[in-house]
């Protein structure tokens, strides 16, 4: 077995390799360092020494600044659903441009989104526009305090609703001000505890069907629909975070599993590329928004309804997101992680990928992974080097192992992805430490 000093020697040489191949990258990250805190102002796309700085993107691949071409396997950490430079998209963007931008005004295409978005989420029965999906929960959530005069607000160690609203630790110290009530992922005993707790002062339940930013970590049906039946209990209303997994389904996870909450969040893809959020759900919570409405609640955004996005998020769902390529899109995720997961086992090799559909998560653990608990014992070395390996084989995914296809990225480039990551792994040998096993989970009675 390799020593641990082994692993450490080689992610150190990986890394440097990466550095070397890498200057112009490096040249502008040492430019912006004296600007943006750490060169960056968006945390997730920071790692060590420096991250790669793209210049051009066409259908799933990418283009750095010292000219390396990159099968890209991350689709901007799923909202590049349509890849890079899709025509259609382009040409509405070309038009809406040429219209004129910042009209001061509402547009056809406002609505015409609307509908669409309606049309595949029937649960949403009115919607208003934000601008990311950070936006879209946080006004969902300012619409349940506000309806059920309740401050507290159960959600889920390890997930993720945004910059301010996540609980990767359990929390963050620049999370908005509510009184969060966090509960294990997957464990229906432990939160109707929580519940019988705080449910009188309960103002909603806040999940994501899937945890993203978790590990890709599905959430169990039973466990998404216990939910459903403790907020009905309680009087809370049930937002299910959709961002990430509405990709999954034409409707969403909600349609996969028959679950109608209250209020849905959208975000990411939805905009065709450009900023984008949403929120929307029961007719009678969404009508306080209507300003022909006496003491209308207020929702302001100078940017909701920019001509851009509306031209954009219309082309993509109008001309492109069929249910047909959908589905297909999420039949190709499903088969390449299995046959992935199949490799690593067959090579003897401490990692899996967990996930549903199109999206996947890489981790260096064994066993079933249920929630952000079975995920603390993760060497996170194993991800980094396989990270780099992968990059130095003109394979782009996430630093911490997430994977996202888009619509261009077909069978050839998942069997090219297959491929490098068993170079990958044979090309460290030896290297790979024991997995280390996911701690044991009692389930609970009924959970």
């Amino acid at each position: 077995m390799a020593r641990m000093s082994d692993l450490d020697q080689a992610l150190n040489q990986a890394i440097e390799q990466y550095r070397r191949s890498h200057p112009a990258s490096e040249r502008l990250h040492q430019q912006a360092l004296g600007v943006l805190p750490g060169g960056n102002t968006r945390s997730v796309l920071f790692f060590d020494p420096f991250p790669p700085y793209m210049v051009r993107g066409e259908g799933c691949h990418l283009w750095d600044a010292d000219g390396h071409r990159y099968l890209d396997a991350l689709g901007e950490y799923t909202a590049g659903l349509y890849g890079h430079s899709d025509p259609a998209i382009r040409a509405a963007v070309s038009e809406a441009l040429h219209s004129g931008l910042s009209l001061s005004s509402h547009t056809e295409r406002e609505g015409l989104l609307a509908r669409e978005l309606q049309r595949r989420f029937p649960s949403m029965e009115l919607l208003r526009f934000t601008n990311s999906g950070t936006e879209a929960n946080l006004m969902a959530l300012a619409t349940a305090t506000a309806v059920t005069e309740r401050r507290k607000v159960l959600v889920f160690k390890g997930a993720y609703h945004g910059g301010v609203l996540a609980f990767g630790q359990g929390g963050s110290p620049v999370n908005v001000p509510y009184e969060w009530v966090v509960a294990r992922y997957n464990d229906l005993e432990d939160v109707r505890a929580q519940v019988a707790a705080h449910g009188k002062d309960l103002a909603a339940i806040l999940v994501e069907p899937m945890l993203g930013s978790g590990g890709c970590i599905p959430g169990e049906p039973h466990f998404l629909q216990g939910l459903r039946a403790l907020a009905d209990e309680k009087g809370a209303l049930l937002i299910l975070d959709e961002v990430m997994t509405s990709r999954l389904s034409f409707g969403g996870r909600q349609s996969q599993l028959g679950i109608r909450p209250d209020l849905t969040t959208l975000g990411k893809y939805f905009g065709g590329g450009l900023s984008f959020g949403a929120f929307g759900g029961r007719a009678d919570l969404m009508a306080r928004y209507d300003p022909r409405r006496p003491q209308a609640w207020q929702h302001a955004g100078t940017f909701n309804n920019n001509v851009l996005t509306m031209a954009a998020g219309l082309a993509g769902l109008k001309h492109l997101l069929t249910a047909e390529r959908l589905d297909a899109l999420n039949r190709r995720g499903d088969a390449l992680r299995t046959k992935l997961n199949k490799m690593l086992e067959a090579q003897g090799v401490p990692l899996q990928l967990t996930g549903l559909g199109s999206l996947m998560q890489l981790h260096p653990l064994a066993g079933p992974l249920r929630s952000a608990d079975d995920l603390v014992a993760a060497d996170d070395r194993v991800k980094a080097l396989m990270f780099f390996e992968l990059l130095g084989r003109s394979v782009y995914m996430a630093r911490r192992g997430f994977i996202a296809l888009s619509l261009p990225f077909g069978d050839a480039e998942c069997m090219r992805l297959e491929h490098a990551m068993g170079e990958a792994v044979n090309a460290r040998r030896g290297l790979w430490p024991p997995a280390a096993p996911a701690p044991a989970l009692q389930r609970p009675a009924g959970a």
